[in-house]
């Protein structure tokens, strides 16, 4: 096959069949030969050499990565790094359920695998034990089984179901587009049967497997209690209750750190994630076979899964954000926090300093700035929902857009909200103020930094703090750019300290401050 040698067969699934293979002084590689109804046209070829040119870039540990692909030649092939282990499936079945500190290191290291599949803009869309192979006890990711070349209506419109019905996620089930969450989903299916030995959604016919998927009846007995829990969110049957890969490395690291057994970070990459290359290297045991779902038509549409509850009346398998918080991001440093304490702070300040100098323009920039924050984070919400449940497209950015002066109309009754509280703040501080004979800019310094931090902490203020602290935490993790910006922010304030203290308080656009002749012209 090209320069390659085929050594041995080593498997088959329904794209093709894999075999070892090397080249005259080289490494042996996994050498998948695709069948001809996969890529049978030039279409299909140029379709796959461009996928392949995507899957080359991925560089895992936990990745077989691809070494070499012609979909140009007679019979094209793509060729991975062979590893010489069993798949997971056959792992279980010869060795049993992975147990203790070892399933917590399986279910991190597949997760970086995955999350290293996403980082280079592609979906793998075929998570499942046969398209893992155990090197050790360490999980390889292989097999990109489902690529778009494979969901070419000519193949898909015949009634063949490519993928393994209890690794599939419900919404490409609903023949909805696979997103991230969907990889989650198969994450979570196989993490949980390489800890119990039994695939999560029952044995059966492809119809009763899937009708389970679907209502989410899945049974989970002998995973360990927080590692269920955690499974249990990911295999949820809305992808928009599933928590992200980032948030399951965020709790799995400090699990696998605790037994002394460090996972690296995911690699940084290209965030877009386009629809799923296709199948590549991989070793395949027999129930990998494509099944046709009219064979299957007349099964039954359920099957009861057992649930288990404790005795207080709660089950202990569902995650409750309420009493759990494995998803929950890790602290950042102290040092940090306190950098972006001081910067908000500083910030808050200058708010006040500008103010006191110029009231009217000065309130009515903030009003808006609030509007505008709430408006602008209700836009971002309302995309990334969209994102999650449809993946990437490329007409987001005009959709946002377009959809932003919408945005704006909604969040005008609880920005209202946020402000009027903010505002009656604002105004118990002036009188205060008032009461202890301060200043008029003083007591304009006072109210404009009680409705900044009002604004921060009012109802509502979480859609404030958001789009915020995406500028704060940024200029905060390191010292010269948090600097900078503390600076950049005290030169404001002074700026306009400066101003009121050598020209006074500037009413514009009105010629004097309010109720100038009730308070009398000795404290102007």
């Amino acid at each position: 096959m090209g320069d390659y040698t085929l050594l041995s067969r080593i498997g088959e699934g329904g794209m093709g069949v894999v075999h070892l293979a090397r080249k005259p002084g080289g490494d042996r590689v996994a050498l998948k030969v695709l069948r001809p109804h996969i890529v049978g046209d030039e279409e299909a070829r140029a379709r796959l050499a461009r996928e392949v040119g995507s899957l080359r870039r991925i560089r895992s540990r936990w990745v077989a990565e691809i070494v070499d692909a012609d979909p140009w030649a007679v019979v094209p092939f793509v060729a991975t790094r062979y590893v010489p282990g069993l798949s997971l499936h056959d792992f279980v079945q010869e060795e049993g359920p992975i147990e203790g500190p070892d399933l917590v290191w399986f279910a991190a290291c597949l997760a970086e695998g995955v999350a290293s599949v996403h980082s280079v803009g592609v979906l793998h869309r075929d998570v499942k034990p046969s398209n893992v192979l155990m090197e050790g006890r360490t999980p390889i990711l292989i097999d990109f089984g489902l690529a778009r070349v494979a969901d070419d209506p000519k193949l898909t419109h015949t009634g063949w179901l490519l993928g393994t019905p209890g690794y599939l996620a419900p919404e490409i089930l609903h023949g909805d587009d696979a997103t991230p969450a969907s990889d989650v989903h198969s994450w979570a299916a196989t993490v949980a049967y390489a800890g119990t030995g039994n695939p999560p959604f029952g044995r059966g016919p492809s119809m009763a497997i899937m009708d389970r998927v679907r209502r989410g009846e899945h049974d989970l007995t002998g995973l360990p209690h927080e590692l269920r829990r955690l499974v249990t969110a990911a295999l949820e049957p809305d992808p928009l209750h599933r928590p992200t890969l980032d948030a399951i490395l965020g709790w799995l690291r400090p699990q696998v750190a605790a037994g002394r057994t460090v996972v690296p970070p995911v690699p940084t990459g290209p965030e877009d994630l386009f629809t799923l290359p296709l199948a590549l290297a991989a070793q395949a045991s027999q129930d990998d076979v494509t099944e046709r779902l009219g064979d299957v038509s007349r099964a039954p549409h359920t099957f009861a899964m057992p649930t288990r509850f404790d005795p207080s009346g709660q089950d202990p398998t569902r995650f409750d954000p309420a009493r759990d918080t494995p998803y929950v991001e890790p602290r950042p440093p102290l040092a940090e926090r306190l950098r972006r304490a001081i910067l908000l702070t500083s910030t808050a300040v200058a708010a006040g300093a500008l103010v006191a100098a110029f009231p009217w323009p000065a309130a009515g920039v903030l009003l808006l700035l609030v509007w505008l924050l709430r408006s602008g984070s209700l836009a971002a919400s309302a995309a990334g929902d969209r994102r999650r449940v449809r993946g990437r497209r490329w007409y987001d950015g005009a959709r946002f857009l377009l959809a932003a002066p919408w945005h704006l109309v909604r969040s005008i009754g609880s920005t209202v909200l946020l402000q009027l509280w903010a505002l009656g703040l604002a105004i118990a501080g002036a009188l205060i103020c008032y009461a202890v004979a301060a200043s008029p800019s003083t007591t304009l310094f006072v109210s404009g930094v009680v409705f900044a931090a009002s604004a921060w902490t009012g109802p509502g203020g979480s859609r404030v703090r958001s789009p915020l602290s995406r500028i704060v935490t940024p200029l905060s993790r390191g010292s010269r750019t948090w600097l900078g910006a503390v600076a950049v922010v005290l030169v404001v304030a002074a700026l306009a300290g400066l101003r009121v203290s050598v020209s006074g308080t500037s009413w514009t656009p009105g010629n004097d401050r309010p109720f100038s002749s009730q308070n009398g012209a000795g404290r102007g």
